[in-house]
């Protein structure tokens, strides 16, 4: 019997490795590993997902 890590039936995120650069909380992945063991984008880099899947871009202006 072979053991191993269990596949995931998704696929893992798909993070923008640009934002991820210089985030201090992913060391630049992108994604962090929860204590569930799956991955998840990085709630400090990656921006939240809209309704249709597509990423928002927020903007913070002071105005």
């Amino acid at each position: 019997m072979a053991y191993g890590a269990h596949r995931s039936p998704l696929l893992p995120p798909r993070p923008d490795l640009a934002l991820a650069r210089d985030c201090e909380q992913c060391l630049g992945w992108g994604t962090v590993v929860t204590r569930d063991g799956n991955h998840e984008l990085c709630h400090l880099c990656q921006p939240d997902p809209g309704p249709d899947g597509s990423t928002a871009a927020s903007s913070s202006s002071g105005s």
